[in-house]
C-alpha cells in the first residue's frame, strides 16, 4: 500500500523505535483516559511511568555503563512516539529522563554519574528541574535564588530570598519528586560567579518535604493532569559541596573557584546548551500531538457527510468541500514539512552529542538556533492545527471522548515552555545578526558594509541538508518569474531566500539607524525594530523547513512516495507564500497577477490531493487505541448507513 510506503520514508534513521513504540505501547494500558480526576491522572502516570518499555525507550540517551543506549536520537524520537499516546505521559517521562537525568549527565561528573543515574534511569529515584522562577520565567540569566559557599563548614546555603525567587511551575515538585536540580546563583568569597546547579533533596523516604524546603502544589491547570507541577522555596538549605554538579565550574574546599571556561555568560550559555534536547523532544512531540488530530479530522471527515449535491441523491464528504481542505489538507502539508525538519534536526542533535572529542561550539550553537526555531514554529502550529481540527469536526470535536478537546489543552503550554515561542525566535534573530555582524561588520551604526549575495548565502544564511541540491535548484529557475511554473522548486527555494535576506538587511539598516540617532538606549534600539527582527527569523525557520523537506524527498527512492511528496510540499510552500502574499506585493516579488495564480493553485493542488488525504494520515500510523477517540470507532457504521442511504 502507498501509505505503508510512505510510512518506511516518515519513520526514517530510527524507525525500529517507532516500531517498537507501536508495539510495546500496544492496547489502551497507556491511552490516555477521558474524565480523569487530577488525583487520578497523578497516580496513573506515576504508576505507568516505571512501566514504560526501556528498549528503546526514552532512556536510550543515557550512557551505556549506566543501563542506557547513547542513543540521543532514540530518546527523542521514543518522547515523540509517547506523546501520541498520552502527553501527561510524555512530560512526565520528558522531566524525568530529559530534564532531571539529562541536567545530571550534562553538568555532572563521574561522582554523581555513578551515585544516582541507575536509580534515576529506573525510576526508583524521581526529581524535578527547579529553573523557573515566578520573577524571572524567561531571564534564567538573572534568576535570584543564591547559593553561597561557607568554606568553614564545606557546604552551600541555597536561599530563596523573597516570593518571586520562588521555583514556580516545577514537574514532579507538587506530589512524586525526591530531590531537585536546582539552579542558583553561585557565591563564593563573596563573589557571584553566575548561575550553576546542584543536586538538591526535597522530600525524605517518607515523602515529608526536607528542611528548610517549602513545597506547594499548582494544581489544576488547563491540562496536562497527571503531571504534578509545583512550588519550591528554600530556606537556608544546607548543600554539601560535593553536589554542585561541576562539570564546567569547581569550587575547591577552600572556596575557590575554577573552570574552563572563564568568561561567565559563556560558560552559562554552555551550560544551557548542553540541555538543547529537551526543547528538541518538546518541539517534535508537539508536532506529533498534531498528526494525532489531523488524523482523527481527516477520517472523520472522509465518512461524515452534510448536506447534499444539487440533483443527485447522495450526501458530501466533509473532505470533498474546498473549504474543508482548506483547514486540513493544507495543515497536512505543514505537518509533513515540519516533519522532515524535525528530522533533520534530530540527526544533527544525534551528530553533535555523539561527536568524540571536545564540543564544536559552532555545530552546537547552530544547534541551539535550529532547534529554538522550530520548536517555535511546530508548537504554534500545533496551536493551530488542533483547533482547526476541532472545528472540522464540528461539535463531535468538543467532546472529550473524541480527545481533541484533551490535545489542545495538554499542548497549549508547549508554546511557553522550554521556552517562550517569541523569546525563542528573539534568540533565532540573534543568530541571524551576529552571523551578519561577522560575515560583514559592526552593527552599531559605525561600521559599512557592500553585500553581496553569494557572501550572504554562504556565510549568513546557513543551509540544511543537500545543499548542494538546494543551491542547484535554485540556480536551475529559467527567466523571469511569469515565466516560471509556480510549482517550480528551485523558483520556491529562491523566493524564501529572497524574503529572508531581505529581511535581515532590512532588519540590520534599522539597528544601524537606531544606533546612530539613540546610541546608548540599547533597550529602545532593539525594541523599535523587534517586530521586524522577529519576522527575520519566522522567515529564516520558512526556509530551513522547506529545504529540509526538500532534502528529505530528494532521499526518497520510491517514485510514487517521491511523486506524492513532491505535491505535498508544492502545497506546504505555496500556501506559505499566499499566507504572506501582502509582503510580497509590497516588495514586488509577486505581481497582482501571479498572487492571484498562486491562490489558484493552492486550490488545485487541494483538489489533486484529495484522494491521498487518508493515505496521508494512515502514514502517520498512529495506532487506533492511542487515537482513543469514540468517533473513529463509529466510522464503519456510519460509512454502512450512508452507502445504504446513496444507494436508495
Amino acid at each position: 500500500m502507498l501509505s505503508e510506503r510512505l510510512q518506511d520514508v516518515l519513520d526514517g534513521r530510527w524507525a525500529h523505535v517507532r516500531k517498537a513504540a507501536r508495539t510495546g505501547l500496544a492496547g489502551d494500558k497507556f491511552a490516555t483516559v477521558h474524565g480523569e480526576r487530577i488525583d487520578e491522572a497523578r497516580e496513573r502516570v506515576t504508576r505507568l511511568l516505571r512501566e514504560l518499555p526501556a528498549d528503546p525507550g526514552v532512556t536510550a540517551g543515557f550512557p551505556i555503563e549506566y543501563g542506557g543506549q547513547s542513543d540521543p536520537g532514540a530518546s527523542v524520537v521514543a518522547a515523540e512516539m509517547l506523546a501520541q499516546v498520552d502527553l501527561s505521559l510524555m512530560v512526565k517521562a520528558g522531566v524525568q529522563w530529559g530534564l532531571f537525568g539529562g541536567a545530571v549527565v550534562a553538568l555532572g561528573t563521574k561522582y554523581h554519574h555513578d551515585r544516582y543515574l541507575r536509580d534515576i534511569i529506573s525510576a526508583d529515584l524521581l526529581g524535578c528541574f527547579a529553573m523557573t522562577e515566578t520573577g524571572h520565567g524567561s531571564d534564567v540569566q538573572q534568576l535570584r535564588t543564591t547559593c553561597e559557599y561557607d568554606p568553614g563548614t564545606q557546604t552551600f546555603d541555597l536561599h530563596t530570598p523573597h516570593e518571586a525567587a520562588r521555583k514556580d511551575y516545577i514537574g514532579n515538585a507538587a506530589r512524586d519528586g525526591r530531590m531537585a536540580v536546582v539552579f542558583a546563583q553561585l557565591i563564593t568569597g563573596g563573589k557571584r560567579y553566575g548561575v550553576h546547579a546542584w543536586l538538591v533533596p526535597v522530600r525524605d523516604e517518607d515523602g515529608r518535604p526536607m528542611p528548610g524546603v517549602t513545597i506547594g502544589d499548582d494544581g489544576h491547570k488547563a491540562g496536562l493532569l497527571g503531571v504534578d507541577n509545583g512550588r519550591l522555596s528554600f530556606d537556608h538549605v544546607t548543600v554539601p559541596r560535593e553536589m554542585l554538579l561541576d562539570r564546567y565550574g569547581q569550587v575547591a574546599p577552600d572556596g575557590s573557584y575554577t573552570s574552563s571556561i572563564d568568561n561567565d555568560v559563556r560558560r552559562f550559555f554552555t551550560m544551557l546548551g548542553t540541555l538543547v534536547r529537551g526543547r528538541v523532544v518538546v518541539g517534535g512531540s508537539a508536532a506529533n500531538a498534531a498528526k494525532s488530530a489531523l488524523t482523527i479530522a481527516v477520517r472523520y471527515g472522509e465518512s461524515r457527510r452534510q448536506f447534499g449535491a444539487p440533483g443527485e441523491q447522495r450526501e458530501i464528504a466533509l473532505n470533498d468541500y474546498l473549504a474543508h481542505q482548506r483547514i486540513l489538507t493544507v495543515n497536512l502539508a505543514h505537518a509533513y514539512a515540519l516533519h522532515f525538519a524535525q528530522d533533520e534536526l534530530v540527526n544533527a542533535l544525534h551528530e553533535v552529542q555523539t561527536a568524540d572529542g571536545p564540543v564544536d561550539e559552532h555545530r552546537q550553537r547552530e544547534l541551539e538556533s535550529r532547534a529554538a526555531g522550530l520548536k517555535a514554529a511546530q508548537t504554534w502550529h500545533t496551536t493551530r492545527t488542533i483547533q482547526a481540527a476541532r472545528e472540522a469536526c464540528g461539535g463531535a470535536g468538543y467532546l472529550a471522548e473524541n480527545r481533541l478537546p484533551g490535545l489542545k489543552a495538554d499542548t497549549d503550554v508547549f508554546t511557553t515552555f522550554e521556552g517562550d515561542n517569541t523569546v525563542l525566535l528573539q534568540l533565532v534573530a540573534k543568530g541571524l545578526l551576529t552571523g551578519y555582524r561577522d560575515a560583514f561588520g559592526s552593527l552599531d551604526g559605525w561600521g559599512r558594509a557592500t553585500f553581496a549575495a553569494d557572501q550572504v548565502r554562504s556565510m549568513v544564511l546557513e543551509r540544511t541538508a543537500a545543499r548542494g541540491l538546494i543551491q542547484r535548484l535554485i540556480d536551475a529557475v529559467p527567466g523571469r518569474d511569469e515565466e516560471v511554473a509556480l510549482t517550480d522548486r528551485g523558483w520556491h527555494l529562491a523566493l524564501f531566500e529572497d524574503r529572508e535576506k531581505h529581511l535581515l538587511e532590512g532588519a540590520v539598516r534599522r539597528l544601524r539607524n537606531g544606533a546612530a540617532q539613540k546610541k546608548d538606549r540599547q533597550f529602545d534600539i532593539f525594541n523599535d525594530v523587534q517586530d521586524h527582527v522577529l519576522e527575520t527569523a519566522r522567515a529564516h525557520i520558512d526556509r530551513v523547513v522547506l529545504e529540509a523537506f526538500v532534502a528529505g524527498i530528494d532521499r526518497t527512492a520510491d517514485e510514487e512516495v517521491k511523486a506524492l511528496l513532491s505535491k505535498v510540499c508544492d502545497l506546504y510552500a505555496l500556501s506559505t507564500v499566499e499566507a504572506d502574499k501582502g509582503w510580497y506585493l509590497e516588495h514586488q516579488r509577486l505581481t497582482p497577477a501571479r498572487s492571484k495564480a498562486v491562490t489558484g493553485m493552492v486550490n488545485d493542488l487541494l483538489r489533486q490531493l484529495r484522494p491521498h488525504m487518508a493515505t496521508l494520515v494512515d502514514a502517520f500510523a498512529v495506532p487506533d487505541e492511542w487515537l482513543n477517540a469514540a468517533i473513529l470507532r463509529e466510522e464503519p457504521h456510519r460509512q454502512d448507513v450512508m452507502a445504504a442511504h446513496d444507494a436508495q
